[in-house]
Order: structure tokens, then sequence, then C-alpha cells
């Protein structure tokens, strides 16, 4: 489902001098400008735009990202009104969410709204049947099957799901130390790692949790791969973090008959370790998230002006 805005059909055609596609997520934000052809000019970066944490926080970073390819495109920055977005973002399977992120939208010709899952599938089978298993601060899956039918699994955010992605590892290296803080469980490699970062008392660990959010307890995860070699439970942590996301994998396509895309940061460093059966369908992705973001853009577009 998507959701999309205009100030006509007729202006949104005649006035729009570029397009923007954005992948926006619970870490950062990337932001792709090209022509209305299709000739690409820039990508800007900025902080994250996954609305779970802020609608104002993502139109702030979102702005700031496409500032930013505007500058390395070498252009001046593009009035509202001159540009068409269509934003992939964590968090945009919230309908009155997405209403309210939509009512706060600068005056853009035209805009168009889905999750980062969609676009990402867009972008990694150039808009053909695939699937894709995303995992970087958070997890999803989805696929577009043969017959039409867009399916998501997983994705239900942090802290209730996101099995596999960066904060759920991280939350979960977490509760390593707080166990070994108690002196329920030994102190290992992964244990001293996080307490390098947080503390290693009770008092500085409750602080640092009171502050944490989604990003930084997926800023944690990579002290797992660190330890792997050296520690049992980082391996096991990474070994259930496996297992989560081929779950999502086969609830996407239990048939097992469509192409998959394995993306993200986390997911990326995971993959490798599929089962067989599934690391035989796993594809190099023919574009990213900002690629689909910017399909999603033109499609929305083609529809406003028929």
């Amino acid at each position: 489902m998507n959701q999309a805005q205009d100030a006509s059909p007729l202006l949104a055609l005649e006035r729009v001098s570029h397009l923007i596609g954005i992948d926006g997520g619970g870490t950062g934000t990337r932001a792709r400008l090209c022509r209305p052809d299709g000739t690409a000019l820039g990508e800007g970066r900025a902080g994250p735009s996954g609305l779970g944490q802020g609608i104002e926080q993502a139109w702030r970073h979102i702005g700031q990202a496409v500032a930013a390819a505007f500058d390395a495109a070498g252009l001046p920055q593009g009035l509202p009104a001159t540009c068409a977005i269509g934003l992939g973002l964590a968090g945009a399977h919230v309908p009155q969410r997405c209403e309210s992120f939509l009512e706060a939208a600068p005056a853009f010709a035209h805009v168009v709204l889905d999750t980062d899952a969609y676009t990402a599938v867009l972008g990694a089978h150039a808009g053909r049947p695939g699937a894709v298993v995303a995992a970087g601060t958070g997890s999803v899956g989805e696929a577009v099957r043969r017959n039409g039918e867009r399916v998501s699994v997983g994705g239900w955010g942090f802290m209730i799901g996101d099995e596999g992605g960066g904060a759920w590892l991280g939350l979960r290296a977490m509760r390593e130390a707080h166990r070994a803080c108690d002196g329920r469980a030994p102190a290992g490699p992964l244990v001293h790692k996080v307490w390098q970062i947080a503390g290693r008392d009770r008092d500085t660990l409750l602080a640092w949790c009171e502050r944490a959010g989604q990003h930084a307890y997926a800023q944690l995860a990579p002290l797992i791969f660190d330890t792997e070699t050296d520690d049992p439970r980082s391996a096991r942590l990474l070994a259930d973090a496996v297992g989560a996301l081929e779950s999502i994998a086969q609830a996407l396509d239990p048939a097992g008959e469509l192409p998959l895309a394995v993306t993200g940061s986390i997911g990326q460093r995971l993959a490798p370790r599929f089962a067989a059966t599934l690391a035989a369908r796993i594809v190099s992705p023919a574009g990213d998230a900002a690629d689909g973001a910017l399909q999603l853009l033109r499609q929305s577009l083609a529809r406003a002006l028929a």
C-alpha cells in the first residue's frame, strides 16, 4: 500500500524538473537526485528518517539529504514545487503515521510514500517478481510474487520484532552484559566490549539503557561479529540471527520459486551463512532501495497523469 499527494496531475507534470528517491531507515537517509529522463545527478546522506523515531526528525533529515544531493550535483537547491519525491521509509506501514507525515510534507509537486521494504524489492529486482530480506538496523522481508501479490513478513519494529537486525542483536548483547553484571553468567569478550561502551557497573548500564534507542543498540551489533571467534555466546547470537532471517525468507516464498536478494549491512554479512537451499536462490540486487523509490515515484506519476 502506498500513499501519494500532488497539487494536480497537470501541474505535477509541468513543474517537475527533478526526481528524488529517498531510502530512509533507523540509522540514516539517502537521497538520489535525477532528471525526469532518469539521468543521475547526485546523492546525499543524512541522519535517520524512520517514521517510528518521529515525523519532524524524518522530514528534517530528508531535507538535509536532499540538500546534500543537490550540492553533490553542483546545483542550487531546487524548490519543492519543482521536485517530485518518492520515499521508502521504515515505519511507513502504519496508516495514521503516514497520514501525519504527508500532512507535514513541504509543497512538492508530487509525493509518494511506501515502506523501505517495498522500495527495496522494487530496486533489487528492477520491478520484476522477487523477494528481499533486508537487515540493517531492523529487519523485514518483502516479496512481489509472480501473480502480482505483495507479501510482507516481519518488520514489526523495535523492540517487538526486527529479529536478526542490528538493534535486535545489540539488545541481546546488552542483556548478556546485564547477566554478567549480576553474576548470572560469565563475562566473556562480548560482555567486556559492551562494558567498554556502556559502563560496567549497574548504575552506569541502567543510565545507558535509559537513554538508548534503536540506533544506539544497533551500534553494539558489530561487537558481536568482532568477538565471534573468541566468544561462544557471540557465535550463538549470530547463528540465531541467521535463523531469524532464513525464517523470513522461507515465509516470503514457501515454494522457493522467487529470486532472493539479501540487503542491509547485517543481511549482507549473514547471507553467506544461509542454508544451501536458500543460498542457491540469492541473486545480486539489480539496484537499491533508492532506485526502488524512484521506480515507485515514476509509477505514481504515471497513474496520476493517466
